[in-house]
């Protein structure tokens, strides 16, 4: 069995663009409003260490291991829940939609034997923060995009 949460947005900058706010961990204190610290480096296997905000919770910090990345595509990372009885894998993807127009989805996807108990609540606060996370990259990338557009060559 298997659950799913993901928040998928139309980002009006190219993919490169997308890819650079959300591989440039250093910056996300500045904009990202669920993980406001994010440690680690991309390479498959490797420990990310982080913090997570949902809604009014307080924060928690959160060892993960990188389970895949693409450069300019994904970044998939894995942690345990439940004492190792669910898996879940978060996921942060962009599809080029057009030289200077892109998708950003960011989600999560729990698996395992006691998947049953990601309750409904859970999975309604996370869609929350992965829809707050979602606008953020997307404000970012199209700042970004719009400052280089801006900029006399």
């Amino acid at each position: 069995m298997q659950r799913a949460v993901e928040y998928r947005t139309g980002v009006l900058a190219p993919a490169e663009i997308v890819w650079e706010v959300v591989s440039d961990f250093a910056a996300w204190k500045d904009w990202n409003p669920v993980h406001p610290r994010m440690e680690g480096e991309l390479r498959i296997g490797t420990p990310l260490r982080f913090d997570l905000v949902i809604g009014e919770e307080s924060v928690t910090a959160i060892e993960a291991v990188v389970q895949d990345w693409v450069p300019y595509e994904q970044l998939h990372w894995r942690t345990k829940r439940l004492k190792g009885f669910v898996t879940a894998i978060r996921y942060l993807e962009i599809e080029k939609m057009s030289d200077i127009g892109s998708t950003f989805s960011n989600g999560e996807l729990f698996m395992g034997p006691l998947v049953r108990f990601v309750s409904r609540d859970e999975r309604r606060r996370l869609r929350a923060a992965f829809t707050r996370m979602g606008e953020a990259v997307k404000a970012r990338a199209e700042l970004l995009w719009s400052q280089r557009q801006n900029t006399p060559t």
